[in-house]
């Protein structure tokens, strides 16, 4: 089985990063096959495409009050565009560069449920395990499974709404994940097993059995599931203790209602967090490069040699009764057409990642201001995803067979739509 993919084989190349270990072959930790996939062409994607790419990033920064931004765009049939850009923080003078460390939000949550799969093929647990089977403070979640809380299909309430103003006003305090979890348990829920409700308490107390089950921590298993396996250096879970996201770091900023009224031009800055907050849900930093790899690694695993998906996205179900019919959600990712992947905030970053399962178009991007929601982001990183399916393939390449069910100018609109401050420049 194949995890040297065509986004690591050429990666030195076109993002700078000859210094990452990569793993020459091998096999996932969840023993899932992989679809073979086409070769990444090297070389930098077509001067349109990349205007066209530059003038998305542009509307989505000002539309959030993002002093920068980190965007990486892989196009297997074309090239790829990685570039920071704007400054670290208003006024700053320091450039962003491709090299610098954010929190990666909710793509936390597929390497989360890459343990639990791991953990599965090795016989520790099951998918169908209760969570009070491992989490035994919780008796009253005997009809919740671990592959409930995956998939986001647990029925119960998020957390984060209700502590989130503590968060502004101690960015640096250590969160008790159980504590985390508690404020969750303590809301109105839903009958598990029956829609997707985004759960940030469901991913918590996934990391909290897990760890109960192998007595290893949730950073280990992340380690040792997710990361170590593409040889990712620079991808992982914090401990508790405040601190950037890395080093080099994008700063990260927030505009409260006060500062959007005033156009945005002067955030608090929120680099400097505890990573407690987001925990197994959407705590782990990375690098775009490294978001990128993994994104598209979790691509590769959505299909089976048969064409078939594979037992852990094969009980898709819609996001909502409202949404499209081709957007769904199921073993940590959404689904959107052909693509899958993450969008979600912490104080400081709006990130978003995707990755095309058929053609490996590949897609991750940071904004570092978290005043918007995580739709914006998201409507952003598939803009980029439009523009660059429609790059011209190079000679002797053979680019994307269908299109996506979506094009670049209705996210553009969607982008602007979600604006919480003023976009007239970026237009």
């Amino acid at each position: 089985m194949r995890v040297n993919s065509r986004l690591r084989r050429v990666v030195s190349s076109i993002a700078g990063a000859a210094a990452i270990a990569l793993i020459a072959s091998g096999c996932t930790a969840e023993g899932d096959a992989q679809a073979a996939q086409p070769s990444q062409v090297t070389g930098d994607l077509p001067a349109d495409t990349v205007a066209a790419l530059q003038a998305a990033v542009d509307q989505g920064m000002a539309a959030t009050g993002a002093s920068g931004a980190i965007v990486g765009v892989w196009a297997p049939w074309a090239g790829a565009w990685v570039a920071g850009i704007g400054e670290t923080g208003p006024g700053s003078g320091e450039p962003v560069t491709t090299d610098m460390a954010f929190r990666i939000t909710t793509m936390t949550r597929p390497m989360t449920c890459d343990a639990l799969y791991g953990l599965v093929a090795e016989n520790v647990v099951e998918l169908d395990d209760p969570v009070s089977k491992w989490v035994q403070s919780s008796p009253d979640l005997e009809n919740v499974t671990l592959k409930q809380l995956c998939d986001n299909t647990s029925g119960l309430a998020r957390s984060r709404d209700a502590v989130m103003p503590n968060v502004f006003r101690t960015p640096e305090r250590v969160w008790n994940w159980r504590e985390l979890a508690a404020t969750g348990l303590g809301r109105p829920r839903t009958e598990p097993g029956t829609a997707v409700t985004d759960s940030d308490t469901g991913y918590i107390l996934l990391g909290l059995a897990l760890q109960n089950a192998t007595g290893q921590t949730p950073a280990e298993l992340i380690r040792r599931y997710a990361t170590s396996p593409l040889g990712l250096q620079h991808t992982s879970l914090p401990g508790g203790e405040a601190a950037a996201p890395g080093d080099p770091a994008l700063r990260g900023w927030h505009s409260s209602n006060a500062d959007r009224e005033a156009a945005c031009a002067a955030p608090s800055e929120m680099t400097k967090l505890s990573a407690s907050i987001g925990a197994t849900d959407a705590g782990a930093v990375s690098t775009v490069t490294e978001l990128g790899i993994y994104a598209e690694a979790l691509a590769e695993k959505v299909k089976g040699d048969d064409g078939k998906l594979t037992e852990r996205w094969a009980a898709a179900r819609p996001v909502n009764p409202e949404a499209d019919s081709w957007y769904q959600y199921a073993g940590g990712t959404y689904i959107a057409g052909s693509m899958i992947g993450q969008q979600g905030s912490l104080p400081g970053y709006l990130s978003s990642a995707w990755s095309d399962v058929d053609s490996g178009l590949t897609v991750a991007v940071v904004l570092n201001n978290s005043a918007a929601s995580d739709a914006l982001v998201s409507y952003l990183a598939r803009e980029l995803a439009a523009i660059a399916s429609k790059a011209p393939a190079r000679s002797g390449e053979k680019g994307p067979e269908s299109g996506l069910p979506w094009t670049a100018e209705d996210y553009h609109a969607r982008v602007a739509e979600k604006a919480v401050c003023p976009i007239d420049s970026a237009e």
